[in-house]
């Protein structure tokens, strides 16, 4: 019985197609497998099962790539629909979604927070958080302000629970030296509890910040 042979890389019909958009679908995929460091171009093409040098006719190298990847996973937040709804409450709703899209793509989030640039103006996230926070009792002046600090909170706390920093932190007894016992792991009803008691200091600052202004301006 004759063999069937098989057809040269990138000459057979593709599960995925060979443009940007399939190709940072694909990338996405193999993130969220093994992470962003062992994604390569080459490991990228092999999935997609096309030559390396295809891949550069729609994006020039791997930065631009987990670019797209970003833009991609950025893409499916989305802001309350509730917008008669308190800012505070809205304010919640954002940071417990923004955690559930960090949720379901670990790796990438938690590589994507300690870039500078992961933040863009045209953000849905930023976008949702300025606008609520714009309707608070806060300035037009601060609102960025506020805005760039509580990104940078819900971001911090967010690297340490993907991380398991914060799980490892609150292990901690309260004794010192070698005879320091560690508590048990927490559960994840014990992470969420943490993660809103933060939020709740937060909202608190969003309110008292107008106060605190008029005491130091």
């Amino acid at each position: 019985m004759e063999t069937q042979k098989k057809a040269p890389r990138g000459t057979r019909k593709r599960d995925v197609p060979l443009t940007k958009d399939g190709i940072c679908a694909k990338a996405l995929e193999l993130i969220d497998a093994d992470g962003v460091e062992a994604l390569t171009m080459r490991k990228l093409a092999a999935a997609l099962d096309a030559n390396p040098m295809s891949l550069y006719h729609h994006v020039p190298n791997k930065d631009a790539v987990l670019r797209g990847v970003t833009e991609r996973v950025g893409s499916q937040f989305r802001t309350p629909e509730r917008e008669d709804a308190p800012w505070q409450d809205r304010l919640r709703q954002l940071a417990l979604d923004f955690r559930a899209l960090a949720h379901r793509h670990p790796k990438l989030m938690g590589y994507s927070f300690g870039r500078a640039d992961f933040v863009q103006p045209d953000d849905p996230f930023w976008r949702g958080l300025t606008d609520t926070l714009a309707t608070s009792e806060l300035s037009a002046e601060e609102v960025p302000r506020v805005a760039a600090t509580l990104r940078a909170v819900f971001t911090g706390l967010l690297v340490s629970e993907l991380t398991g920093a914060l799980q490892r932190w609150s292990t901690f007894a309260g004794t010192s030296g070698p005879d320091r016992i560690e508590a048990p792991a927490p559960s994840s009803d014990v992470i969420d509890t943490m993660f809103n008691c933060a939020l709740d200091a937060a909202i608190a600052g969003v309110e008292n910040h107008p106060a605190r202004t008029r005491e130091t301006g």
